[in-house]
């Protein structure tokens, strides 16, 4: 009797041990599928966010392509129509944007498009210090003055400053390199190219008056002249020119001032001296 006890305390603290052995395997356990769930609750959300900067991308690149045809456009009345029709594009595409960004999103997650080059934003690969180039955001040129990391540049347009991401490029207008020839005129950098270009006036800018007067026009009729002359004087190569438009009431100086200030080819609209002609003219600063 005494030895069959034994050998029954023996099995009972053997059974104890494995209980707890498997107590403590089974609290492993639980442990390890906590944290393989946390993990890929973790990746997903990563991979979402991925793919939301993605569809981001994507939308600024159409809103820029679309802002760049509307400036392409000279005549205001077809410019305004081509606006609003490149609003309902953009909020067309966003709608299918949107409908297709679960579909989207499982494709990312599987790894279906991984590899694809048509998935992926198209980015501008080689952009330098002292690089001018082209904002999406902005529409306008900066100059690159410090490239950080691989992805982002501080860039300067005019006096301001600011951080981009290489997304935020749309191309590199010149290289760092390019500025220390001399710069050539529109006209010449398009030939460069082998791009044919016919002048009304073949020969350089001394052919091309520096001043303009409509005085007696309308707005619209001295719109049309101005608009004319300027863009002349800019393939030209003029740093600047005059527009003679008279005082009166002040009507056609403040509505061509308004306008030369939106114009593409304007840097500055200023009024000239006194003895120059003051209110009565308008001094123009032209993009070089």
């Amino acid at each position: 009797m005494a030895r069959f006890l034994d050998h029954l305390h023996a099995d009972l603290r053997t059974l104890e041990s494995e209980r707890l052995r498997m107590q403590a395997r089974e609290e492993e356990l639980e442990r390890e599928k906590s944290r393989l769930a946390n993990e890929g609750r973790k990746e997903q959300q990563a991979k979402i966010r991925e793919m939301e900067t993605k569809l981001e991308v994507l939308f600024r690149d159409f809103e820029y392509h679309a802002r760049e045809a509307v400036n392409a456009v000279q005549d205001r009345a077809a410019q305004q129509k081509l606006s609003k029709d490149a609003e309902r594009r953009i909020a067309k595409m966003r709608r299918e944007f949107r409908e297709q960004f679960d579909a989207t999103v499982v494709a990312h997650a599987t790894g279906a498009d991984r590899g694809d080059p048509n998935a992926q934003p198209s980015l501008v690969k080689h952009v330098s210090e002292g690089d001018t180039v082209k904002l999406k955001s902005m529409g306008r040129a900066a100059v690159v003055k410090k490239k950080i990391g691989d992805h982002h540049f501080d860039v300067e347009i005019g006096s301001m400053k600011m951080r981009i991401a290489r997304e935020d490029i749309a191309e590199v207008l010149s290289g760092a390199h390019d500025k220390a020839q001399p710069q050539a005129t529109p006209v010449e950098a398009a030939r460069s190219r082998g791009i044919t270009v016919k002048l009304e006036h073949e020969s350089s800018q001394f052919n091309t008056p520096s001043e303009i007067n409509v005085i007696g026009r309308t707005v619209d009729e001295a719109t049309a002249e101005v608009e004319k002359f300027v863009d002349r004087a800019f393939l030209a190569g003029m740093p600047r020119v005059r527009i003679v438009h008279g005082s009166g009431m002040g009507i056609l100086r403040k509505a061509l001032r308004q306008y030369l200030k939106k114009h593409p080819h304007v840097e500055s609209v200023t009024e000239p001296p006194i003895n120059e002609g003051g209110g009565g003219a308008t001094v123009v600063e032209l993009r070089v």
